[in-house]
Formats: C-alpha cells, structure tokens, sequence
C-alpha cells in the first residue's frame, strides 16, 4: 500500500470537545416578581421592557408582539447593555435604576421616564408585553 492510500491519522482520531464560556450574562429565568421599565422608540411606541429580579440573579428583554424588523433589532443594542452591566458586576435591579437615570438614547430608544414598576411574575411580563 502506498502513502497516497492510506487515511490520515489525523481523520481516525476522537475529537476532543471543549467547552468554552461565552460573555457573562444575567439569568433568563426569574421565579418570583420581576421589575422592569418600558423602552420606547422615538415616536413613543412602546418597542420592549428590561426586566431584573436579584433574587436569582436574572435580567433579560420581552419584546412585544407584532413589532416590525427595525423595532425588533433595536433591542439587540438593549441587550448589550445588558452583558456590559453583567461583566462589570451590576445587580440586576441596580441595572434598571441606571437605566432610569440614563438620559442618553440607544439608536432611538430610550427607558419611558417613570415607567419603573413591578409585575407580579415573569409570565406575567411576558403577557402584557404581548398585549394580555
């Protein structure tokens, strides 16, 4: 047999996963009540709510149905803020009070101004996001 026919070692070999840790992120899942605050487009349409509960740890986005494209990717600059307050070690309800205070706008968005409240689950966020 010849070194042309023969597979390549390299080919027979197990491969060897490994698992790497990806950004720092916020719990998705919250059990018990969750605060959070509106965001809105410039036009005041309401396109998502930041949510945070400390309790486990867990922040995270809801977007609301029956949003267009620009609307729906709008929360991706949202959802950075909320790595970036994660990697420098910001509790979660102490994230929303730094969005109230932030009078900055993220590509035509921003927190609604006294809209910081409470919702007695995240379920139940998530249905008046999708307008229940």
């Amino acid at each position: 047999m010849t070194s042309e026919n023969r597979p390549n070692p390299r080919f027979e070999e197990d491969m060897q996963l490994k698992r790497v840790a990806g950004p720092p992120r916020y719990n998705r899942v919250a059990q018990g009540p969750v605060q959070y605050v509106r965001v809105a487009d410039s036009d005041g349409a309401v396109i998502g709510y930041v949510w945070a509960n400390d309790e486990g740890d867990a922040a995270g986005w809801v977007t609301p149905q029956g949003l267009g494209a620009a609307a729906i990717n709008a929360g991706a600059a949202w959802l950075r803020k909320l790595r970036d307050a994660k990697s420098r070690g910001i509790a979660p309800t102490a994230l929303l009070a730094e969005l109230v205070r932030d009078t900055s706008d993220i590509r035509g968005s921003g927190v609604v101004p006294g809209s910081l409240a409470e919702a007695p689950s995240l379920a139940a966020l998530k249905e008046l996001a999708s307008g229940g």
